[in-house]
């Protein structure tokens, strides 16, 4: 079982270091773990790239981390239909 991470801003001006800090201290860079990073918008599920690869990477048994469901998805819809 790996601690996948996920972390997103909406703009290239903002920074990923709070969500990374916090999903390693969670452990997701321990053994198999990893955290996806990206600076995309979160209006469309489908064009952010580290998004699907991240879930494309998740295997049974692996746990997908994130520090607030609205960095997954902007709605219950999108996060549904993703």
């Amino acid at each position: 079982m790996a601690l996948i991470g996920y972390a997103r801003v909406s703009s290239t001006g903002q920074s990923l270091d709070v969500q990374v800090d916090k999903l390693t201290e969670y452990g997701c860079k321990n053994g198999d773990g990893k955290i996806y990073q990206e600076k995309k918008s979160g209006s469309k599920t489908d064009n952010r790239t580290e998004l699907n690869s991240c879930l494309e990477h998740l295997r049974k048994g692996d746990s997908l981390v994130i520090t607030k469901l609205d960095r997954l998805a902007r709605s219950t819809y999108d996060l549904h239909c993703h």
